[in-house]
């Protein structure tokens, strides 16, 4: 164990001042700390990436994801080099090939998707249409399903015509029967949601990610874009996982370059630009919007701090 540990520590201090790092919870017996499997490790370097991992803040599955691409990474290069950090697809064993080769790819969208705004109903969609904001999602929250298709079908309505491209949340076979431009879902929904109907259907898929684990599973749907959050703390919804934090976000855009990438979650004026510089083609906002004075005058000055 003092081998494994010894390697965890070169790990953690090469990038103890990387942003990386996060407060660890607070556990108890309801809920415990995270495990590592010692008998299903590959190698040490596997055990010491997963320990360094869970001592920085990652949860336990990003933990034990980050553990294996270590264990790539040293294998694939020659051996262990703490100030690395794992960063290349075949590190995270994701998929080896491209969208084009790919027959169970969702259709494509813009590499960058621009400012995204994240809107209650079809009146706001309508807004920021006229306010010629890039890509929109309709986040609209009803039990009522007339109401979920009245929303969907005024939204869809709005960006005929325009340059605004148009995500439905959630919604996903009311969003086929609109014939809108895309879906996004969250992990939780992949489960329940007919992948091959959207796909079949011709709609873009964006999905929600919240660490390194979920990344590499929504890589195995190669969706349209995948979204990466939250990067601060917001009150929108809660979270599964703590804010990811600026570092976080740089190196998880860095490992998923390949696709159109959106940054979620707390980002207002003051921090968009730094966002933006992570590499993500698009940021997704909301009350940066909304609770704007002018919010046409507020989606304009959010697109020129993104290109400042």
């Amino acid at each position: 164990m003092s081998l494994i540990r010894d390697l965890a520590d070169q790990i953690i201090a090469a990038h103890r001042n990387d942003d990386l790092c996060i407060p660890l919870p607070t556990f108890s017996m309801s809920s415990p700390p995270p495990r590592i499997d010692n008998e299903a490790a590959a190698d040490h370097y596997e055990l010491a990436g997963a320990l360094a991992a869970i001592e920085m803040g990652f949860i336990e599955a990003d933990a034990k994801t980050l553990g294996k691409a270590w264990s790539r990474m040293a294998l694939q290069d020659g051996g262990f080099n703490p100030f690395k950090w794992p960063s290349r697809p075949e590190h995270f064993d994701l998929l080896p090939w491209t969208r084009n080769m790919n027959p169970k790819a969702f259709k494509e969208c813009p590499k960058r998707l621009g400012l995204y705004g994240v809107m209650p109903d079809a009146d706001w969609v309508k807004r920021m249409v006229e306010a010629e904001i890039p890509t929109v999602q309709l986040r609209f929250k009803s039990e009522d399903r007339y109401k979920i298709r009245k929303q969907i079908k005024e939204s869809v309505k709005a960006t005929e015509g325009s340059k605004t491209l148009l995500f439905i949340n959630d919604y996903w076979e009311e969003a086929i029967d609109a014939e809108a431009y895309g879906v996004h879902l969250g992990q939780e929904d992949i489960a329940t949601a007919d992948m091959d109907r959207i796909r079949e259907a011709g709609l873009r898929l964006g999905l929600s990610t919240h660490g390194y684990a979920e990344l590499a599973y929504a890589d195995r749907f190669c969706p349209s874009y995948i979204a990466m959050g939250a990067v601060f703390p917001t009150n929108l919804k809660k979270m599964p996982t703590a804010p990811q934090g600026l570092g976080r976000l740089y190196q998880y855009a860095k490992l998923m370059s390949h696709y159109p990438l959106v940054a979620i979650g707390g980002i207002d004026q003051d921090s968009i630009h730094a966002v933006a510089k992570s590499g993500v083609g698009s940021v997704a906002v909301v009350r940066a919007i909304t609770q704007a004075k002018d919010p046409k005058t507020a989606v304009q000055h959010l697109q020129e701090l993104m290109r400042a």
